[in-house]
């Protein structure tokens, strides 16, 4: 099956739809990503990309063809508009001129993070290539843009959501990475006949926990019980709140926070550290590959997860709660909702809600005090879990399903 995926964001950027497209290569199917120069989260393109290229080449086996786009910088309000507005316009571009004339595609896939937008030229290829678009939905728009003061404007919120519909109606299918977006994409008028559920999965990376990490990553460190956070540092993440439970376990030497990531907050935040004199308990480490990952989890004694209090946040289950559970490593999540539900219905660690910074400490306090046995059992049912709901090859033989029936259900339009 040929198939485009249409997404923002790509390799070298560390973005799920990566092994998405990596995946289906390997099982058979003909890959073209068409993407934007890589400048995520830095705000800095990328060496060796930008502006001047490249304008191709080859990712596991897929096609990737680049379109320029304004880089993100300071990712303040005004550069990501800019940032969002231009791969509109110059992935639109490249649906019509930098993708081969001679294309042909049985499928459209679309990496539906942020922005929405993303679904403006997915429109059009559908449009040129009469072709089927599933839309992965893993942010909802606007209220994620509302949530975190993005937007504050009524009439623009609106304008907004008429976009998000006018996207929504031009998907064959709709899939949710979260059961709890279900009734948010139907008010969009969209059926529920069109959505599916489609979870994030366990990256490869994790297949097989790793038994340990380079000490050199975590040299000044000390000894004692570590609770790791992994991922993007901002303002969804809530970092007041983490760290006003660090500062109430300052005395405890024996308990370290480590960061290990970066984002809008992180300069922030290690302004914060200082200013309460957190440099001894809390340590950040900085972006590092997907492939370092699960040595840094074997390292820790608990993952951290964090959403801020917002209704929208509760609906959402965070990327990266799949690959916690999959390192058979406790879980320690600051949240509402979906994502807590399942940690509590998983038995795989302790939860609090949204912003309760003083209830993360007494969970950590808590956890701290079990044995390594207890806490090893408990990280052991996290993975059972993860590999009964949310392994690899389970949810993908689903997405090969879907498109098989996008495919015959195409087929049968036009030969009507």
């Amino acid at each position: 099956m040929k198939i485009l995926v249409v997404s923002q964001y790509f390799y070298p950027e560390n973005f799920r739809i990566n092994e998405l497209a990596s995946v289906l290569v390997e099982r058979g199917h003909q890959v073209t990503v068409l993407t934007g120069q890589p400048n995520y989260p830095s705000g800095k393109f990328v060496p060796g990309y930008g502006w001047g290229g490249p304008r191709s080449e080859e990712y596991a086996g897929a096609q990737v063809y680049r379109v320029p786009l304004v880089r993100r910088g300071s990712a303040s309000a005004a550069r990501l508009v800019l940032n969002y507005l231009s791969f509109v316009f110059t992935a639109c571009w490249g649906v019509l001129f930098r993708l081969p004339a001679d294309s042909q595609f049985d499928a459209i896939f679309v990496f539906g993070t942020s922005p929405v937008t993303v679904g403006i030229p997915a429109a059009l290829a559908r449009r040129r290539y009469r072709a089927p678009v599933l839309f992965w939905v893993l942010d909802l728009w606007p209220e994620s843009l509302s949530a975190v003061g993005a937007i504050r404007s009524p009439w623009l919120l609106r304008r907004v959501e008429s976009l998000v519909r006018w996207i929504y109606r031009r998907c064959d299918r709709v899939l949710v990475q979260s059961r709890a977006f279900v009734p948010e994409i139907t008010r969009h008028g969209v059926a529920e006949a069109v959505v599916r559920y489609f979870p994030n999965w366990g990256e490869a990376t994790f297949d097989v926990p790793a038994a340990g990490v380079d000490s050199l990553r975590l040299s000044g460190i000390p000894d004692g019980f570590r609770v790791l956070f992994a991922g993007n540092v901002g303002a969804a993440q809530d970092f007041p709140a983490i760290l006003d439970a660090a500062a109430r376990l300052k005395e405890r030497a024996d308990i370290q926070w480590i960061i290990v990531g970066d984002g809008r907050m992180a300069a922030w935040a290690r302004g914060e550290t200082r200013r309460r004199g957190l440099e001894q308990r809390v340590y950040f480490m900085g972006q590092h590959p997907q492939a370092d990952m699960p040595s840094f989890f074997a390292a820790a004694d608990a993952l951290l997860l964090s959403l801020r209090r917002e209704p929208i946040f509760a609906l959402t289950v965070p990327g990266k709660l799949q690959s916690y559970l999959a390192s058979g490593k406790p879980v320690l999540a600051m949240l509402d909702g979906e994502g807590r539900r399942i940690v509590d219905e998983a038995r795989a660690g302790f939860t609090c809600a949204a912003g309760d910074g003083e209830g993360l400490a007494q969970v950590v306090e808590q956890l701290a005090a079990m044995s390594a046995a207890e806490r090893v059992t408990m990280g052991q049912r996290g993975r059972e879990f993860f590999l009964e709901h949310f392994a690899r090859e389970r949810v993908f033989d689903h997405l090969d399903a879907w498109l098989v029936e996008l495919v015959n259900l195409q087929g049968k339009k036009e030969s009507v």
